[in-house]
Order: C-alpha cells, then structure tokens, then sequence
C-alpha cells in the first residue's frame, strides 16, 4: 500500500519503513512535490501531529500520516516535550538540543532522571484522523553513548534496555519497543482490519 509519511526526517522514515515492512510503501512530501516546511503550532504532540498530517491531505487529497513525538524528562517539568525538535532554538541541531538538556540536567543534581519518549501518529483515511500512541519509559544519561539512531537516542536509556542507550541497542531491538514503532505497528493492525 502506497502511503504519504508527513516528514522530512531520513532517520523517522527509515524507521518507519522498516516498522511498516514490505506491504507498505512510504512517500514522502518531497517527492509529492512539497517542499516547504510543515506547519507545527500546536501545543500538544496530537494537535502537530494531526496539523501535519492535515496540512498533507489538504495539498495531496491523498491518504497520509504524520506523527510528532517528544521527550518528557521529569526532572524538568515535562520538558522539552513538545518543542523536542527545537529545545535549542529555531534551526537548531540535535546535538544543540542534547546539549542544553544535558547541561539543564546539570543544575538538578540529585533529582531523578527519569524520562519518557512519547508519539502520537494520526492516519487520515479518506479525510478522516485517527489516532495511535506510544510510549516507552527510560531516564537520560550523563553522557551521549552509541553511534545508532537520531535525536535524543545518544542519552535516552530505555528501562527494557538499560543501561544502554538507544543509539547503542540494534535497530529491531529499538523498534520492539519504541513509542514511535508501537504507534506505526497499531497503525498497521488498523489499517489490515479496516482498510
């Protein structure tokens, strides 16, 4: 099944792809021909989600989905949550976002570490959302470790992994248990049932 994935990150289609399997093929908004950034103003993970998702559907007509997902570190209140992608400022790296998380950490010593990623992927079917989340709870470590994955992966230590990060367990072991891999599986279940 040909399916518009409403992102621009090579790392979130890749892992898609290989979460999906072979009865799926995904196509990007580039190669619809959308080039210009995604609109993301919402101020929870499913109003971004379902914004990108609708913002696709409305330049295509076509069935898509999108997710948004953040990183809940509670000794922070919650944050980065969902400013995850842009924790650092507007155009920032992830190595940027580690950076100030990590020196953030920093000033609570003493404070537990723990942290959560969470997804949510909305699917339009015909014009019509529906919602899938994930969640997969670990605590962040003092320092980046492992070369895998993207993002905050280098300093997210999965509980069902610990103490590696997830940039250091293989990809089918991150995708097992990840946010993102339990909302696109879900996904997957719903669209073989109903589609």
């Amino acid at each position: 099944m040909k399916i518009i994935f409403a992102t621009g990150n090579m790392g979130k289609l890749a892992e898609a792809s290989e979460i999906l399997g072979q009865g799926f093929e995904l196509v990007t908004p580039a190669q619809m021909g959308i080039t210009e950034e995604i609109p993301e103003t919402g101020d929870t993970l499913r109003a971004n989600s379902l914004q990108k998702a609708e913002y696709i559907y409305q330049k295509t007509g076509l069935d898509c989905f999108a997710d948004d997902s953040g990183l809940e570190v509670d000794a922070l209140g919650g944050a980065p949550g969902v400013y995850s992608a842009r924790y650092a400022g507007d155009h920032c790296s992830f190595d940027d976002n580690i950076d100030k998380l990590l020196g953030e950490l920093a000033e609570h010593p003493g404070e537990p570490r723990t942290a959560r990623f969470r997804t949510v992927v909305t699917l339009l079917v015909g014009g019509e959302p529906h919602f899938f989340d994930g969640v997969v709870e670990g605590k962040i470590a003092f320092e980046r470790s492992g070369t895998r994955g993207f993002g905050y992966d280098p300093i997210f230590v999965p509980d069902a992994f610990a103490p590696k990060t997830f940039s250091e367990i293989g990809i089918e072991d991150k995708n097992a248990i990840s946010h993102r891999g339990q909302c696109l599986r879900a996904m997957a279940a719903w669209m073989a049932e109903n589609l």
